[in-house]
C-alpha cells in the first residue's frame, strides 16, 4: 500500500456515541431546570443535530424524573431551587452517582424501622444470626429484622426484606414471627419469610407452621407448602420448589421460563444501582438460568448477550435496550 493511498473513513462506535449522548442528555436535564432563551435554543440544535440525542434524553429524562428522585427533591426548598441548581451544575455527576448509590442502599425503610430494627443488610448483602434460643437466621439483601427473646417471650418482626430461620428445638413456647399482615409460630421448622410492598409470602422447607393473618384467618402449612399473605389475607396454598424458590439461601438465582421483566425485577433487589429495560419487545422473553447472586452485574450482562440486547454502564446504572 502506497504512502498517498487513500484512508478509510472512521466509523463511529455507536457504544461510545451512545455513552457520549446520554452524558450530554444529563447536563440538558440540569441546564434546563433554569433555561435562558440561549440554553433553549441550543438544546433545539442539540437535539437536531442527531436522533441519539432525543432518544438519550427521553431515558435520561424518565430516570431523573423517577419516583425516588422525585421524593428526594421534595426535600429541598423550592425558593432557594435556582441558586442551588446553578452551585450543583459543576458537580451535578459525582452527586447524581452519589445519589444513587444511596437510594439503592438505604431504599429499604424510614428511619423509624431503621431505630426498631436490631439488625440491617444492605443491597447485595447477606448476613447470618444467631438468636438467643438457639434459633439461626439468614438475611437476605436489604431486610431489617428484630428480635425479643427472654423467659416470657419469643418473638421476631421482620419490617421488610426476607429471612430463612432454622428452628431446631421442642419448647413449648413457639418461636412467632411477625412480617407486615401476617403472623407465624413454629417449633422445629425450617421456612422462609419474604415481606415486600406489603405482601408477605412464607415458605415451608421442614416441619409445619401456624399462621395467622390479620384478617382473622389461620391456616396451617406442612413443608413443601407456600403461600402469599396479602391485606386481604391468604392467597391459594402453593407447592414449593426448594432448587428455585430458596435457592437464594445458597447464594444462587435460579430462573425457569421466567418472563426477562420479573428476572430483572428479582435482580435489582441485590444491585446497588439502577437497572433499567427500554426494550418492550425483550419484557416478556423467557429465561432460564443458574446464577450467582453476588455478581448482578455479570448476570445483567449475560441476559444482554442472551438477547442481543445492547447493555450501557454507567455508575450505579445499566441500561438494557
Amino acid at each position: 500500500m502506497t504512502d498517498n493511498a487513500p484512508s478509510r473513513p472512521e466509523v463511529p462506535d455507536p457504544l461510545v456515541a451512545n455513552a457520549r449522548a446520554m452524558d450530554e442528555a444529563m447536563d440538558w436535564l440540569i441546564r434546563l431546570q433554569c433555561p435562558t432563551p440561549s440554553d433553549s435554543e441550543a438544546f433545539e440544535h442539540w437535539l437536531d443535530a442527531d436522533p441519539t440525542n432525543a432518544l438519550a434524553f427521553a431515558q435520561a429524562d424518565a430516570l431523573w424524573n423517577g419516583v425516588p428522585v422525585q421524593q428526594a427533591a421534595l426535600t429541598l426548598q423550592q425558593n432557594h431551587r435556582s441558586t442551588l441548581l446553578r452551585r450543583l451544575r459543576p458537580h451535578w455527576k459525582p452527586l447524581a452517582t452519589a445519589a444513587l448509590l444511596v437510594l439503592g442502599l438505604v431504599s429499604f425503610g424510614n428511619v423509624p424501622m431503621r431505630l426498631q430494627a436490631d439488625h440491617l443488610t444492605v443491597v447485595g448483602e447477606r448476613q447470618r444470626l444467631q438468636l438467643d434460643d438457639g434459633s439461626k437466621v439468614l438475611l437476605n439483601t436489604n431486610s431489617a429484622f428484630s428480635s425479643q427473646i427472654d423467659a416470657r417471650q419469643r418473638k421476631a418482626r421482620l419490617y421488610q426484606g426476607e429471612a430463612f430461620f432454622e428452628v431446631d428445638d421442642s419448647r413449648q413456647q413457639p418461636l412467632e414471627v411477625l412480617a407486615g399482615p401476617v403472623r407465624a409460630s413454629v417449633h422445629d421448622t425450617d421456612f422462609a419469610v419474604r415481606f415486600l410492598d406489603g405482601e408477605a409470602q412464607v415458605r415451608v422447607q421442614r416441619g409445619n407452621v401456624e399462621l395467622h393473618a390479620n384478617t382473622d384467618q389461620r391456616i396451617r402449612l406442612n413443608a413443601g407448602d407456600s403461600i402469599r399473605v396479602g391485606p386481604d389475607g391468604f392467597s391459594q396454598r402453593e407447592r414449593l420448589d426448594p432448587a428455585k424458590d430458596l435457592a437464594w439461601v445458597k447464594g444462587r438465582l435460579v430462573f425457569e421460563n421466567c418472563p426477562l421483566s420479573q428476572v430483572l425485577a428479582e435482580l435489582q433487589r441485590y444491585y446497588p444501582g439502577w437497572i433499567i429495560n427500554t426494550n418492550d419487545t425483550l419484557q416478556n422473553v423467557a429465561v432460564t438460568g443458574n446464577y450467582r447472586l453476588d455478581q448482578p452485574l455479570d448476570v445483567v450482562r449475560s441476559l444482554a448477550h442472551i438477547t442481543s440486547a445492547r447493555l450501557q454502564e454507567y455508575p450505579a446504572l445499566v441500561i438494557l435496550n
